[in-house]
């Protein structure tokens, strides 16, 4: 089995010095005598490793001394370009790794590690495992220990979706805990890994209510069928057509039950349509809302809100515009509210 291995060096420093956290605070952690974390777990994990692991990585401090340290004679694939290490150096080893055909991509760090190798693998199918080693360690992407790492590599045959959280650090040392949906990752099914923090929140009323606090002036509003979306529209302030299409800008209804002509005839420069996909089939457009025509979808972003129950019944999202080309642009990784700040990340398909 071939493993990339790379090491955020400075995972976890700001957690034993009281920082809560290690982003954009590498310096004050050192100035309190924080010491390194992430290398002496990164060196546990692989020591537990079964033999006849081949360890691909990057140069120090991102993996190539501990790899050393336990015992291997690792392939270097590169260096971090800086003194400090970045993101950047994670994404760029990842992508290495990838292209050096990796069964899997072991990575030692916390959240913020874990959404940079995740984002990176998006259209892949690599799966990644994480040995924990950060402040927060939310997503279930990560081992429960080092050694509990070294075991899933050891044993698992086929993988699973999992999800990646990250929270706002600064926010986290103000008391306040929002995990935030980062990505959705390929992970090795095995008994020793973690469950993730469960996000809050996740009513209709609640997303309802984050759509409404999250309106702009000037932009026009494009609110499909469905109770829903219902929700959103009690939450602008007005009754809407509950299977029909309403259009309204500025807390004005500007057309309730619009044909698709109404609609296009009242877009501005900046527009939104809001749609929930219809529960069981998990279509977003092409049933139920024709009036959401291919030219309408051109000229609105796209907003997808849904329940978490809708969509714990949901593997995936479906499109059907009756335009090959705009369907395929809207097809991959959407963000869907479920709660006034929550997101899920779901696949069109």
């Amino acid at each position: 089995m071939r493993i990339g291995v790379v090491v955020n060096p400075i995972a976890g420093m700001g957690g034993r010095v009281g920082l809560k956290g290690t982003d954009s605070k590498v310096a004050e952690a050192r100035e309190r005598g924080a010491e390194p974390r992430a290398p002496g777990r990164a060196r546990r994990a692989l020591r537990a490793l079964p033999d006849g692991v081949e360890i691909l990585t990057w140069g120090d401090p991102m993996g190539g001394g501990v790899a050393r340290d336990a015992g291997f004679d690792p392939e270097i694939l590169g260096r971090p370009e800086g003194s400090e290490t970045t993101a950047d150096d994670t994404r760029r080893a990842v992508e290495t790794f990838v292209e050096a055909d990796v069964d899997l991509v072991l990575f030692v760090g916390g959240d913020g590690t874990a959404a940079d190798v995740a984002e990176t693998l998006a259209d892949t199918d690599v799966p990644m495992l994480g040995v924990p080693a950060g402040v927060k360690v939310y997503s279930s992407v990560f081992a429960v220990s080092p050694e509990d790492a070294a075991a899933v590599v050891a044993s698992f045959e086929r993988t699973e979706r999992r999800e990646v959280l990250d929270i706002d650090e600064d926010d986290y040392r103000d008391g306040e805990v929002r995990p935030e949906l980062r990505a959705v990752a390929h992970v090795p099914v095995g008994e020793q890994l973690q469950s993730s923090k469960q996000l809050g929140g996740g009513t209709v009323e609640a997303l309802a209510a984050g759509v409404a606090a999250d309106v702009e002036p000037g932009v026009t509003y494009v609110l499909g069928p469905g109770s829903t979306v219902g929700a959103v529209k009690e939450a602008l302030g007005f009754e809407g057509s509950p299977l029909g299409i309403d259009v309204w800008r500025d807390g004005e209804l500007l057309v309730r039950d619009a044909s698709e002509r109404e609609i296009l005839a009242h877009l501005g420069d900046e527009n939104v349509v809001v749609v929930s996909p219809i529960g069981g089939q998990g279509f977003v457009f092409g049933r139920g809302n024709p009036q959401l025509s291919p030219d309408v979808i051109r000229q609105c972003e796209i907003h997808v809100v849904a329940s978490r129950a809708k969509l714990d019944q949901l593997g995936e999202l479906h499109v059907d515009t009756d335009d090959p080309d705009l369907d395929e642009q809207l097809r991959g990784w959407t963000k869907v509210r479920v709660g006034r700040f929550e997101h899920r990340l779901m696949r069109i398909d």
